[in-house]
């Protein structure tokens, strides 16, 4: 598989979030934004440390597989904020060792890219807004919105 850069930059969102991916031109919706190479990892989720609990995604969960990994996505793909309801949802290919970033509408240039961190298996919406206060950290905090899921 080959990995291409994406269309992507990173700027302050001038809100609390802090820093924003964004979109460097339109994506039409169902159009892969970013496939991100991850790196795994597995055991005790409290055994690593909180600064990097933040940026992982449930890869277990994504891949269908025990349940028990994690993933850190390379590229922007730890970088983009929460949003309910968000303009991508994200998928795993455990084959390639991806997480792959889907537009689930079509998406302007300039406009910030998010996924929903509260939504199990990727998703773009979630009726529960649990994610923030089951990491211990408080909506938006500057530092702490630009990644996590």
């Amino acid at each position: 598989m080959t990995i291409r850069s994406p269309y992507v930059y990173v700027k302050d969102t001038g809100t609390p979030k802090g820093r924003g991916a964004f979109a460097s031109r339109t994506h039409a919706k169902g159009e892969v934004v970013e496939s991100c190479p991850v790196v795994l990892f597995s055991g005790s989720f409290s055994s690593i440390p909180g600064e990097v609990r933040q940026l992982l995604f449930n890869w277990g969960v994504l891949a269908k597989d025990d349940g028990s990994s994690h993933c850190l996505a390379l590229g922007y793909g730890s970088m983009y904020n929460h949003e309910n309801p968000a303009n991508m949802r994200y998928e795993a290919d455990p084959e390639a060792g991806v997480l792959r970033f889907i537009a689930i509408r079509d998406i302007a240039a300039n406009e910030e890219l998010t996924v929903n961190y509260n939504a199990v298996g990727g998703g773009p919406e979630s009726d529960k807004d649990t994610w923030f206060s089951g990491m211990g950290i408080s909506p938006f905090a500057p530092g702490d919105a630009d990644g996590g899921h």
